[in-house]
């Protein structure tokens, strides 16, 4: 489902949170993309691979939009964890299920927003940080209009609503994860 509105839920989970011809709107979807953590003097490269099999209801978006409106993280993370899956999120092995994925077009092609209600990994050189709260996997993806996809993944965030109502990611590692690769349609 495509929906032309700004997507409240998007800025949300994406702050951790034009139609490309022929691709846009097209699932179920599989994507291998590389994968680049730089912290300090160390640099983690894996693949990624994520399968979207559909775009969630805008009803459900509603839902998870006004859980945290009116009832902060907790209350979208609750209704997050109350919805069916639509795809995984899978490093090594380990897959996580994708429980929002919103998609909106631009200029040079569409922005793909995914979001698991439990953490993928907790990547952070400071032993002593609280893995408490840091429950949802968010993948942030730019795709253009050739195919080339761009974006980040934060393993293990939350969210909450800033200064000026709109919501602030907090990621558990110190840099989100750098994500690269390309649309591969049959």
């Amino acid at each position: 489902m495509r929906t032309p509105r700004r997507a409240v839920i998007a800025a949300l989970l994406v702050l951790c949170w034009g139609s490309l011809a022929g691709a846009a709107g097209e699932y179920p979807m599989k994507l291998s993309l590389n994968a680049q953590l730089k912290a300090a003097a160390t640099t983690v490269s894996s693949t990624v691979t994520i399968a979207v099999e559909r775009l969630m209801e805008e009803s459900r978006r509603t839902r998870v939009t006004d859980g945290l409106k009116f009832n902060g993280y907790a209350g979208a993370l609750k209704v997050l964890r109350s919805l069916p899956p639509v795809g995984t999120i899978e490093v090594s092995g380990r897959p996580v299920d994708i429980k929002f994925a919103h998609e909106q077009p631009n200029k040079d092609g569409f922005r793909l927003v995914l979001v698991a209600d439990q953490p993928l990994f907790f990547l952070s050189g400071d032993a002593s940080k609280s893995k408490a709260g840091y429950e949802l996997t968010i993948v942030d993806l730019q795709v253009g209009a050739k195919g080339e996809i761009t974006g980040t993944m934060t393993g293990a965030a939350r969210v909450k609503p800033g200064p000026d109502g709109v919501p602030i990611l907090d990621d558990f590692a110190v840099a989100p994860v750098k994500l690269e690769g390309n649309l591969r349609r049959p």
